[in-house]
């Protein structure tokens, strides 16, 4: 009996690949889910500082080259150095500063066959700099419920990135600008990379 079962499992497993070349890429083209590694190059300091974050995504079609799609991503504390006027002396200082970025927008993408696509996407949300002690799972809760009350700015997000997918499955790279407006436009280079699903 296990033998007719393991049997059975290999049958199914070496089959797959040649029904999911049947059926194509149109079929896996509904809606898109993700998580990413976020690069944000925060301007806002001096000097500016390199944050490092995790995020998620989801996108559904309202037409084959059209997505709506909604973001999030926090970002963990860094240290940075800084220089004293005199140019010579150094101090590496912990920032407990934490951007937490949401968008949301349509994402407009060139071919919908084929296993790669270009896209270009402009997004609305907001970054909110939170400021915290904890770490990073009581640091993103409290982030997220000081949204309405922290230091939360409005934001725009205009980007273009690739992603290539075999089957269901894929990798997306993002670049951007996040403008946010305090006392003035803020542009901040933005870099995302991680895996998608699509279904």
């Amino acid at each position: 009996m296990k033998r007719c079962a393991f049997l059975s499992v290999l049958a199914i497993c070496l089959a797959m690949p040649s029904v999911v070349a049947a059926q194509g890429s149109s079929d896996w083209n509904h809606a898109e889910v993700g998580v990413f590694a976020d690069y944000f190059r925060l301007s806002r300091t001096t000097p500016d500082i390199n944050f490092v974050g995790l995020g998620g995504r989801a996108a559904f079609n309202v037409h084959p080259n059209v997505q709506l799609e909604a973001e999030m991503a926090y970002d963990f504390k860094r240290n940075f150095t800084s220089t004293f006027s005199n140019g010579i002396n150094t101090q590496l200082v912990n920032t407990r500063l934490r951007p937490l970025t949401a968008l949301f927008g349509p994402k407009f993408q060139a071919g919908t066959s084929g296993p790669f696509r270009a896209f270009v996407t402009g997004k609305l949300g907001f970054v909110n700099f939170s400021t915290s002690n904890q770490n990073a799972s009581a640091g993103f809760t409290s982030a997220l419920g000081g949204v309405t009350d922290g230091n939360t700015q409005f934001a725009v997000y205009p980007g273009a990135g690739i992603e290539g997918f075999w089957g269901p499955f894929g990798l997306r790279l993002d670049v951007g600008d996040v403008i946010y407006f305090d006392g003035g436009a803020q542009n901040n280079l933005r870099v995302t990379f991680g895996p998608q699903i699509r279904f």
